[in-house]
């Protein structure tokens, strides 16, 4: 049975130690998944324990199943077919602006529901992930040019701050974080540095001009403003007003993830024994980083920041040894977006920065995110498997990565 087991694993494509971390990790996360989730059952009013848990475990499949395909695929095609669903992207951003729900107890982000079968997703995901290996795309063509012109400009900046303006109204820290990724993607893409500080002080400016406009007139309206402004200022309100009874209850989450971390100490309290996943909003989701500590304790962390330390590593030497310029930026570009939604969610848990409601990659409940997370180690996987194969033709493999790049 395991050498059948094994015989089977080996016609994965990609990296195998990537490929086990990954499914290892979307194992682990059960247990604390359905441990929180009786806050959505209890709190929120929603389903049952048993109900979350079966639909988890259902995106857990379809997800792998999601990656195992798109590791199959192409890579030559990777460009256009993102460039196609860019464009799509827009499309249904501003549909959702329009007719979009907000789904209280899960994500205070707009959701757009799929008309007839009552199922909702979060195009803004979609439209992350597309702009990033739609800018590979470009930065492929553009490294290394001196100049660029006002159209290639375009290409390069407009999709971005589209994306950014759509996705801002509704979701600030998604929009942040496209812009912040999409920066390192230029970098890392060799665009000169004039059109890299281009870039930052047209964003920049914009991004204030949104600020102002949403703060000061009704033309932006259900903008959420006021609510990061009120994140900011609880997160760097100082200690002296921690005993005011209206700071604590602005701070809830904070204290409740702080104190879930705290009870947790060396070994923690035991799987399901959570004491403040009924108190603690968004357990399942956003916070579920401070069950985990508080349930498995430093134990339990370390071998969960372990496993991300292997799939993070697996991604760095992929894209080292991967040839061709357009599969190394997008390989290191898909690990900045992982990287930096975990970071962003254990810096959350531990008060680092302040709520942002990014949810933990590969643990968190949740659909449309973690789908994409799949799809993006996907994409590494079938760039991986790339690596030192000569065409059966007889084709070499420079001529390969030429065509890839072209193509790209």
């Amino acid at each position: 049975m395991s050498n059948a087991v094994i015989k089977k694993f080996e016609n994965f494509k990609g990296d195998k130690v990537l490929w086990g971390a990954i499914i290892l990790l979307s194992i682990l996360s059960i247990a604390p998944v359905y441990s929180a989730s009786s806050n959505l059952v209890y709190i929120v009013n929603n389903g049952t324990t048993i109900g979350h848990i079966f639909k988890h475990i259902v995106f857990i499949v379809l997800g792998l199943f999601l990656m195992r395909f798109v590791s199959m695929s192409k890579t030559q095609y990777l460009g256009k077919v993102f460039t196609l669903t860019l464009i799509l992207s827009f499309i249904l951003l501003v549909i959702t602006m329009v007719s979009g729900q907000t789904i209280e107890g899960a994500s205070a982000s707009r959701w757009l529901k799929i008309p007839g079968i009552g199922i909702s997703f979060q195009p803004s995901s979609i439209a992350y992930l597309s702009l990033i290996i739609y800018l590979c795309r470009l930065c492929t063509k553009y490294a290394g040019k001196p100049d660029l012109s006002f159209l290639e400009l375009c290409f390069l900046y407009v999709p971005i701050l589209v994306v950014f303006g759509l996705v801002a109204k509704d979701n600030g820290s998604t929009a942040v974080m496209i812009f912040l990724v999409s920066l390192i993607v230029l970098i890392l893409g060799s665009i000169k540095w004039k059109y890299v500080f281009g870039f930052v002080g047209l964003g920049g400016g914009l991004a204030v001009l949104f600020i102002l406009v949403a703060l000061n007139t009704n033309l932006i309206k259900g903008n959420r403003i006021h609510t990061w402004m009120s994140r900011i200022e609880n997160f760097t309100s100082k200690s002296s007003n921690e005993n005011d009874e209206i700071q604590k209850s602005k701070n809830y989450q904070v204290m409740q993830a702080k104190a879930a971390i705290v009870h947790g100490g060396i070994v923690g309290i035991g799987p399901g024994k959570s004491a403040l996943k009924q108190r603690l909003p968004q357990s399942a989701s956003d916070f579920i980083f401070a069950i985990i500590v508080e349930e498995y304790g430093l134990v339990g962390v370390c071998v969960l920041l372990f496993l991300y330390t292997i799939i993070l590593f697996r991604i760095i030497t992929i894209a080292t040894r991967t040839q061709g310029f357009f599969s190394t930026i997008t390989v290191l570009s898909l690990g900045v977006m992982i990287f930096v939604q975990l970071t962003v969610n254990i810096a959350v848990a531990v008060n680092i920065i302040p709520v942002t409601g990014q949810p933990l990659p590969l643990i968190s409940y949740g659909g449309t995110s973690m789908l994409v997370t799949y799809v993006e180690l996907g994409i590494i996987l079938g760039i991986s498997a790339d690596i030192g194969i000569y065409d059966e033709e007889g084709i070499s493999r420079k001529q390969t990565i030429e065509e890839i790049n072209d193509i790209a």
